[in-house]
């Protein structure tokens, strides 16, 4: 069996109908596959998973890495790679081996249960290939093509409203985390997002770990901020210039660095390198006194886009920053209409998601329309639950 065919059942979820155990007995519970990695590093990132123990229930989030056998980890190297602590799971065909991550430190394993009948992997593998880079092949897709219109706006208005209540029950869990502490989850959202994908989560580590208030307390200092933000993102070496003041400031705040091998830097520009991103972080904090009240009082773009204004970051930039940070948190405070009234004003997104979309002949007009699009494809399209689609639905009518 081709590792490919692994990586296929689990990201379209067609391992859900068999109960999955770790190798020392505990149930497992899926609730998100997480999101495919193409570049390097674990195959699968925010992975969210419930292990069930004899007396207790642990809820896990973190990434994944899947082989056929569990030797294959030392074969690639793994036990070596620091980019690979990070794996809370390690999925595999067959568990004939325990692994260790860089540290040492045991990795929990699972030996997935699927359909295995030859015919229907047979299948499966045809299908995984002919998907793999393009959902534009799938049954609806060339359906799409003949008739646009079968997406309709009310269904995009659907999967737009769904969205956001994804996105407030994700602010939720940070609310529940800062004990309701609503400037400090939107720091953490906002920090997250600075990472723009590539270093999401090393960055939403960083705000956990140095919490605002210590940042607050240095705010006028752009330099503190810098040395800061660098030393705990653990990028920060013994001979650059900021070193003692954040020795200093580390023991001030009794405050703990992230491990440096979180960061990715494979396949990014240089003006999206962690240390670029994370000055202009401390930057923006340096110069915007209360801008979480201020960021949640307007509707206006322009306005928006100056409070988020820094050196070297770009209007898209800007706008992806709005999009997934500033206008969850005002519909999560209750500001709905206008956060979706901010959205139709703001231009689309553009990735690749988007881009197949067009090829579909979908008239993409703003970023409620991208939003809305994008949610349709990493719930339905991307998963293969094709039964919660209204536009799969229209198709089986018609068929």
């Amino acid at each position: 069996m081709p590792e490919i065919l692994l990586h296929y059942i689990w990201q379209r979820g067609l391992f859900k109908a068999f109960p999955q155990y770790t190798t020392d007995g505990r149930r497992i519970d899926v609730l998100s596959v997480g999101l495919h990695n193409t570049d390097a590093g674990p195959d699968f990132s925010n992975v969210h998973l419930l292990i069930y123990n004899d007396d207790n229930t642990e809820e896990w989030v973190g990434n994944i890495e899947i082989h056929i056998a569990s030797s294959d980890w030392f074969k690639h190297k793994h036990h070596t790679d620091s980019a690979y602590d990070s794996v809370i799971l390690h999925v595999v065909r067959k568990a004939d081996k325990e692994v260790v991550n860089s540290h040492g430190e045991p990795i929990t394993q699972c030996e997935l249960r699927y359909p295995d009948e030859q015919d229907y992997l047979s299948q499966l593998l045809s299908d995984a290939r002919l998907m793999d880079s393009s959902f534009a092949t799938h049954r609806c897709g060339k359906y799409l093509l003949q008739e646009p219109k079968l997406l309709t706006d009310g269904w995009k208005q659907t999967m737009l409203l769904r969205r956001l209540d994804c996105k407030k029950q994700s602010i939720d869990r940070l609310l529940a985390i800062t004990q309701n502490h609503w400037e400090q989850a939107f720091y953490i959202s906002l920090a997250h997002y600075f990472g723009f994908h590539v270093n999401g989560i090393p960055f939403e580590q960083l705000a956990i770990n140095t919490p605002l208030n210590y940042l607050l307390k240095h705010r006028n200092n752009l330099t503190q901020l810098q040395a800061i933000l660098l030393g705990q993102s653990g990028l920060l070496s013994s001979e650059d210039e900021l070193y003692r003041e954040y020795s200093f400031l580390r023991a001030k705040f009794a405050l703990q660095p992230i491990d440096a091998a979180l960061w990715k830097r494979g396949r990014i520009r240089p003006q999206n390198a962690p240390e670029v991103r994370i000055r202009q972080f401390a930057q923006l904090i340096h110069q915007s006194e209360f801008l979480f009240s201020k960021l949640m009082d307007t509707t206006d773009i322009d306005v928006l886009r100056s409070l988020l204004a820094v050196d070297g970051l770009g209007r898209d930039s800007m706008d992806v920053l709005i999009i997934n940070v500033v206008i969850p948190f005002m519909y999560a405070r209750g500001n709905r209409q206008e956060a979706v009234r901010v959205l139709r004003a703001l231009p689309a997104e553009k990735n690749t998601i988007i881009r197949q979309w067009r090829e579909l002949g979908q008239l993409v007009s703003d970023a409620s329309d991208s939003q809305a699009l994008i949610h349709l494809y990493l719930t339905c399209c991307q998963s293969g639950q094709c039964l919660n689609c209204d536009v799969a639905y229209q198709i089986f009518l018609q068929s």
